[in-house]
Formats: structure tokens, C-alpha cells, sequence
């Protein structure tokens, strides 16, 4: 996999080791919340789970698949739904 070019498709993440990362700044701090929410929905529906730091109203995530020892297809389909949900919040 080209990891290159699948972070050119989601220009807000951005590849540390083994993970790629990004960091989503929410109106408020109900939104933030709402945006987890729905990301566990999609999580759970992918069995691929983020991990994510809340602080206030920002979210720092953290995508990779442990049990492959790092990043995979299902990383960047779970980055880009990630990215769609944070965009319909205004983050």
C-alpha cells in the first residue's frame, strides 16, 4: 500500500510511525462529544477503533491496525468517514 498517496486524499492527516494522526477542533464541547459518538457508530459497524484524547472541544486521533503491526486499507476508509463526520459538525 502506498501510504504516500492515500494521505494525499486526507490532507488533515498526517503519518507518525506506524499511525496516522489528526487533530479536530469542535465548535463546542457538546460537539465534540456528538462527533465521538458517531464515530464509535462507524468504529463499531468497521470493528476498527480509533484512539482518541479528548481536550475541551478538540479530538486527537490516532488510527492503526494493531494486529497487523500497522497501518492498513481499513485506517484510511476510517480517516476519511472521520473526516466526513468532523466536516457536517463545522470542525
Amino acid at each position: 500500500m502506498d501510504v504516500k498517496s492515500k494521505l494525499a486524499e486526507l490532507p488533515h492527516w498526517r503519518r507518525e510511525g506506524d499511525e496516522i494522526r489528526r487533530t479536530v477542533a469542535a465548535p463546542d464541547f457538546p460537539t465534540a462529544i456528538r462527533i465521538v459518538d458517531e464515530i464509535a457508530v462507524k468504529a463499531e459497524e468497521l470493528n476498527h477503533h480509533p484512539d482518541i484524547d479528548i481536550r475541551w472541544r478538540k479530538l486527537h486521533l490516532a488510527l492503526t491496525t494493531h494486529d497487523k503491526g500497522g497501518l492498513t486499507e481499513l485506517d484510511f476508509q476510517l480517516a476519511a468517514l472521520i473526516d466526513d463526520i468532523a466536516g457536517r459538525h463545522g470542525a
